[in-house]
């Protein structure tokens, strides 16, 4: 397993836990992280992994931008900026795109760039005070890279009332928005049960399911059916789905679960 600076990694029982490791900084990213989650999620999963969780360390998730690399911004040009931009938007995508269940782990403060964290995760679970903040217009500048994501999760009418006003908000509302889905004192039984609905599911399935959410998403019904019909009948007869339906059918454990 790779070693990283701003990442802490730790496999266990097919789960990659990755922590944010700055802290200090209240875990901002800056030019280092990025690279760094940009190598790791843009690597294929490891034989046997089956999800990943998101945590950062410390008090907080993560805090946006690093001050010291938004510094530096300043005197970018615009080609620069593009850029550095780039980067960043391909740190998102390769998250949100990655083929295992993502499931965030939210403590403190999720401000900006760690609201675009919590929204390319695929479960995300926060605690009572936790805090969110899409406040780039208070620095004159937009949520743009991280938009797409933040939107999908918490629809336009949301995204309208939370990137024009830049406003603070609870984990009450991020709950009814959709940005989380639930808020919980226990982080890690929260976590914990997930992962177990995660281990009782075909593998490939859930992979499968990631790539059929995007699709479906992004395209009109004309061309989200046919792939859809094409989906289901070769899950049906791939080899994991033979077992899987055999298993219900048998009143027996699949083979997967690791039970009889």
């Amino acid at each position: 397993m790779a070693s990283y600076k701003t990442l802490l990694l730790e496999e266990t029982d097919g789960v990659l836990s990755v922590t944010l490791n700055r802290p200090d900084v209240h875990n901002a990213f800056n030019d280092e992280l990025i690279a760094e989650a940009i190598d790791l999620f843009g690597g294929a999963p490891r034989e046997g992994t089956r999800a990943v969780v998101l945590r950062g360390s410390g008090t907080n998730f993560c805090a946006g931008a690093d001050l010291n690399w938004m510094s530096r911004m300043v005197r970018y040009t615009r080609d620069e900026n593009v850029r550095d931009s780039s980067l960043l938007a391909k740190m998102y995508a390769l998250i949100n795109e990655y083929p295992l269940p993502v499931i965030g782990r939210i403590q403190g403060a999720a401000i900006g760039g760690g609201v675009g964290l919590v929204a390319v995760c695929d479960v995300a679970f926060c605690a009572p005070d936790s805090k969110f903040g899409l406040s780039e217009v208070k620095l004159g500048i937009l949520p743009a890279v991280i938009s797409p994501y933040v939107i999908a999760k918490i629809s336009e009418t949301h995204a309208r009332a939370l990137f024009l006003t830049g406003e603070r908000f609870g984990a009450e509302r991020a709950l009814a928005i959709g940005l989380v889905h639930r808020v919980t004192d226990d982080l890690d039984a929260a976590v914990g049960e997930t992962l177990k609905q995660i281990r009782t599911s075909g593998p490939e399935a859930v992979r499968e399911c990631k790539k059929l959410i995007a699709y479906v998403a992004g395209h009109p019904l004309a061309e989200a059916i046919p792939y859809t019909i094409d989906a289901i009948a070769g899950r049906r007869v791939s080899a994991e789905g033979q077992e899987g339906m055999g298993a219900f059918l048998g009143k027996r454990k699949a083979g997967w679960t690791g039970e009889r």
